[in-house]
């Protein structure tokens, strides 16, 4: 007898551009531009360039488990350098250019990183980060040509001009998949901001989750416009998804106005669009002004931040799209609960799978000292199951004072609460 051992492989994030450049090597990643045109490869061209830019990465002293960190808008580039750096087993670190230099710096240095990569209009904020984080060693940009002046002693070299003449000869994959992949830093919300670190195999998890047809239900005939941004919680995991089913990527660059995604999704055919509900309100306010219309679209999926019900229904009435509320954390990679397409019990305040409801109703619960000390201390009542546990013993707690959960502890423990 023989113990099975069929597709015993790690699973490593670089498979997804893998299986996208096999199979559906022609699907296209289209990227906004600056000067309103649009910049378009597929996945068999961006693998190519990934492998290019992976050799280039270890020529210049990058191995496995070093911190690569980006400061960049959502473009093809960015993506190749994702899969380039987590293909070889580095870590991609994702910087929010919306924060301050001193805030990023430090972010830099807390993570040890020892490249920065930046798009060509944040050159001036990546000088800053470079000054102060000293264990950068090298400055590169994508998505234009490097400005005048060095930043700490250092030169900011165009990485377009070095993927010419890159040696070659990259291995994706030579690494466990429970290795770190990428990192990002919370948004500080309830204190400081906190790096959370995703490994391979988590994400490719997430991946997999995110893909069910009562999840997100991405498939190879939809075009997704991915508006979270990158340094987003990995832009809620779109980069993996879309290359996994072999659907086609539009990403907005730096512009996310109503204007520009109208033109966006317009010219792209996007069938479905991802971001938060202050994008969305933007693009209904755009068409309710010039008139236009977008037949492509068919769903919208939001999450990062509360939507009020009158957005909701005024979004769906004037795109003819479906909506679907989410909610997640950064630690969570980060979706926790999705509405499922087309639930007609869907809502703007919840995202009506039952574990959003069981979260809501818990957090309604005050009568208790467990209860209302876990309120007070800010604790999410995410109950995040893995083989029947609740993430934080907390909840546990919150659920028994809502019956939620049977309350097996001896009955006079029970007047404690």
């Amino acid at each position: 007898m023989i113990d099975g051992s069929m597709q015993d492989y790690p699973l490593t994030l670089n498979r997804f551009l893998d299986h996208a450049a096999r199979w559906h090597g022609e699907a296209e990643v289209a990227t906004a531009r600056d000067d309103g045109s649009i910049g378009r490869t597929t996945y068999a061209a961006l693998r190519s360039r990934s492998l290019a830019i992976s050799s280039l990465l270890a020529g210049f002293g990058i191995g496995q488990g070093d911190r690569v960190a980006t400061l960049a808008w959502n473009s093809t580039a960015h993506v190749e350098l994702w899969y380039a750096v987590m293909g070889m087993g580095a870590v991609c670190h994702t910087l929010n250019p919306r924060l301050t230099g001193p805030q990023l710096a430090s972010m830099a240095v807390r993570s040890g990183a020892k490249m920065l990569v930046a798009s060509a209009d944040l050159l001036p904020l990546a000088k800053l980060i470079a000054e102060r984080a000293t264990g950068i060693e090298r400055l590169l940009l994508i998505d234009g040509a490097a400005g005048e002046g060095d930043a700490a002693g250092m030169a900011a070299v165009d990485l377009e001009t070095l993927i010419a003449d890159a040696p070659g000869g990259a291995v994706w994959g030579d690494f466990p998949e429970t290795a770190p992949a990428g990192l990002c830093f919370t948004s500080g919300t309830t204190g400081a901001p906190k790096g959370v670190t995703y490994t391979h195999r988590g994400s490719f998890l997430h991946t997999l989750r995110s893909l069910q047809a009562d999840v997100m239900a991405f498939t190879s005939r939809d075009a997704v416009l991915a508006v979270v941004p990158m340094f987003h919680a990995n832009a809620w995991g779109l980069p993996f998804a879309l290359p996994a089913v072999g659907g086609k990527l539009v990403l907005p660059g730096r512009h996310a106005d109503g204007a520009s995604l109208a033109r966006l999704i317009a010219a792209e055919g996007v069938t479905i669009g991802v971001g938060v509900p202050t994008v969305w309100l933007g693009l209904v306010e755009h068409l309710e002004a010039s008139g236009g219309a977008l037949p492509s679209l068919e769903r919208i999926i939001v999450g990062g931040a509360p939507m009020a019900p009158a957005l909701m229904e005024r979004i769906e009435k004037r795109l003819g799209v479906t909506v679907q509320t989410s909610w997640g954390m950064t630690e969570l990679s980060p979706l926790g609960v999705i509405a499922p397409p087309g639930d007609p019990q869907r809502s703007a305040a919840v995202s009506g799978c039952r574990g959003d409801r069981r979260r809501s109703a818990a957090d309604r619960c005050g009568r208790h000292p467990a209860c209302r000390a876990a309120r007070r201390r800010g604790a999410s009542s995410c109950s995040r199951r893995v083989g029947g546990r609740p993430l934080f013993r907390r909840d546990r707690a919150r659920d028994r004072c809502r019956g939620l959960v049977p309350d097996r502890r001896p009955r006079a423990d029970r007047r404690q609460g």
